[in-house]
């Protein structure tokens, strides 16, 4: 497929979190989606540069004001070492008055607060799986009938599978059950957790892309669990994302291919996407995760308002799988981020 190409250059700053030698495998893979988009703006015929982020906003500010950019690719997805602040960056753009891609600041805010972004979804008559919080005003769940239940236990805020593993999935009698378990690992690990109930069942990623008529929905994934032994937790943890080298990373592939069956599923969960981005009002591209139990009834897990554009994660492989080369969608992501910008889809130009 032609690559396009764009008869005006524009300025490109792109914008991530600053990495650090202690970073962790999470926030160091920042690198290789700020790689993947120069690439591509430079096929694009732009103009780019990088620039790092902390939370010297002071110092953030002037430097983005010395690049004098047309818009920021904004690649921020964590701050000081946690995703509680991802949101910060957008909102120093808002005060700039800089246009930036991907959601605003409050979209990004809302969803990426997995417990916010649940009340939302649930407010809105959208399903996701039932919580226990250790806060009194939170979500307090009452068993509707007598016996144990699977939990797993999540940060509140931390994304990328942050510190998921096999142990994180939990048997409760009652929602005070949970408590010892949330309690334990916000100690172990100085950050708010939930639990959530666990849906026995498959898997789906589906990613989003900005359309001139609306969101499109890209090819569904679902996670081939079935290498997995019984008995073992058929979840997506930290060392099936970033341990190459560990069973989980090995057995855990990504599939495009589902029978006829499947088709009636596949479109409930489209829908269910396009009805997410919606609410919580994202914009330029998006991934929402889902669950589907064993009777076939689907529960979203989260939305992803800024996901992973690293060539060889997820949302890219929807993009192949779509038939979407990578340039494009980083040319309809721009367009969206800005009315200014959008004249962008006018001016593209196929090579020749």
């Amino acid at each position: 497929m032609p690559k396009p190409k764009c008869s005006n250059t524009v300025h490109v700053l792109i914008l991530h979190n600053e990495v650090e030698s202690d970073s962790s495998v999470a926030d160091q893979d920042v690198l290789a989606q700020v790689t993947a988009v120069e690439t591509a703006l430079q096929e694009l015929g732009h103009r780019s540069t990088r620039l790092g982020c902390t939370l010297d906003l002071l110092t953030a500010k002037r430097q983005i004001l010395e690049q004098q950019p047309d818009v920021v690719f904004n690649l921020v997805e964590s701050l000081d070492k946690t995703d509680r602040l991802m949101h910060v960056a957008a909102a120093l753009l808002d005060s700039l008055r800089i246009p930036y891609t991907g959601s605003t600041t409050e979209s990004l805010f809302f969803s990426s607060q997995k417990l916010l972004a649940k009340q939302w979804l649930r407010s809105a008559g959208l399903p996701t799986p039932d919580w226990v919080v250790d806060n009194p005003s939170g979500h307090a769940l009452q068993f509707a009938s007598p016996g144990p239940r699977r939990f797993i236990i999540k940060s509140v805020y931390e994304h990328a599978s942050f510190q998921l593993d096999d142990a994180s999935i939990v048997t409760a009698e009652s929602g005070a059950d949970l408590l010892d378990e949330i309690r334990f690992r916000a100690r172990q690990w100085g950050r708010p957790y939930f639990a959530e109930e666990f849906i026995e069942g498959r898997e789906f990623n589906l990613s989003l892309l900005a359309g001139e008529d609306g969101p499109q929905v890209l090819p569904p994934a679902e996670i081939d669990f079935s290498n997995f032994p019984a008995g073992k937790p058929r979840i997506v943890g930290h060392d099936a994302k970033w341990s190459g080298d560990s069973f989980e990373y090995q057995n855990t592939p990504r599939t495009f291919d589902f029978p006829q069956h499947d088709q009636p599923l596949l479109d409930d969960l489209s829908s269910l996407a396009i009805e997410t981005w919606k609410l919580f009002g994202v914009r330029g591209y998006a991934r929402v995760d889902f669950r589907v139990s064993e009777q076939g009834v689907p529960t979203i897990l989260e939305i992803n308002s800024n996901p992973c554009l690293s060539l060889d994660a997820g949302y890219a492989a929807a993009l192949k799988q779509a038939q979407i080369d990578f340039p494009t969608a980083i040319a309809r992501i721009l367009s969206a981020s800005t009315p200014y910008l959008s004249t962008l889809n006018s001016q593209l130009s196929t090579s020749p």
